[in-house]
Order: C-alpha cells, then structure tokens, then sequence
C-alpha cells in the first residue's frame, strides 16, 4: 500500500479501509467458490447434504472441511480489524492483512493441509482460479500503490 502523506493522530490515513475493504471483498467470492467446490466433492462421496443447517454444520466440524479454516478465520480477522474499536486503521495493518493473504493463498501439489488442498481446488475448479487471480492482482496492486 502506498505510503499517505503526513497523518493527523487519531486519524485514519486515506483510502487504508477502503483498501482492506476491497481485499474483503475479494476474498469472499474465493473462499465461497471453495465451499461449493468442496460441497460438491462431499455430495459425490457422501450423499446430498440436507440443508443450508447441516452444510454449516458440516463446516464448522467435519474433517472434509477443516482445511478451509485458516481461510475463514482470516476473513473473520479482517471483519474485525475494519470494526475494531480501538482506534483508527494503520498503512502498516492493512499491509500486515494483505501479507496474511498472500502467504495463505499459496497453492502446493506436495504441500500439506491449506496449501496442498487448494492446489486442488485451482485444478478442479476455474473459477477458483479466476477469484485467486482477483485477489493476486488486488495485492500486486497495493504494493505498487
């Protein structure tokens, strides 16, 4: 991100939120297209999954859908870095969140857990490609901002 002129204290530099807001919104769309790409595969071998409550469910504890904790757990960080209380957002969190995402989002074919499970779903599902293209071009963005 790009460094803002002179900043007031207590002061938000400009644009920082809506930086964070924009890397947010990209990861949504991505870590969706991972749920329903993974739901699928879980259908195939379990059977249908009976309801919006059950898939949830599923989520939050099956083993099939752990992997994809880190990724909302950094969503979750960043809900809660854009509501935080304790004053206003810094060039240098909103960098640190973005370093976060660029080291998650790291696809390995011989890597173990996030990594390597996500290097499948690049393989099996474009449109997770073209959300993590989204997401590349959001942070290259911000680092030559």
């Amino acid at each position: 991100m790009k460094k803002e002129g002179p900043i007031q204290p207590g002061r938000e530099p400009a644009g920082v939120r809506r930086h964070l807001t924009e890397l947010r919104e990209a990861m949504l769309p991505l870590h969706k297209a991972l749920l329903e790409s993974e739901r699928v595969g879980y259908e195939a071998t379990f059977g249908k999954i009976q309801s919006p409550f059950h898939f949830l469910k599923l989520v939050t504890s099956d083993p099939w859908f752990t992997w994809l904790a880190p990724m909302t757990q950094l969503i979750t960080a960043m809900d809660e870095t854009l509501d935080a209380k304790n004053g206003p957002l810094t060039v240098a969190a909103v960098d640190a969140m973005a370093e976060r995402v660029k080291a998650l989002l790291v696809a390995t074919e011989g890597g173990e857990g996030f990594s390597r499970h996500y290097d499948e779903a690049l393989q099996r599902n474009p449109d997770v490609i073209l959300l993590h293209a989204s997401v590349a071009k959001l942070i290259r963005a911000e680092k030559k901002g």
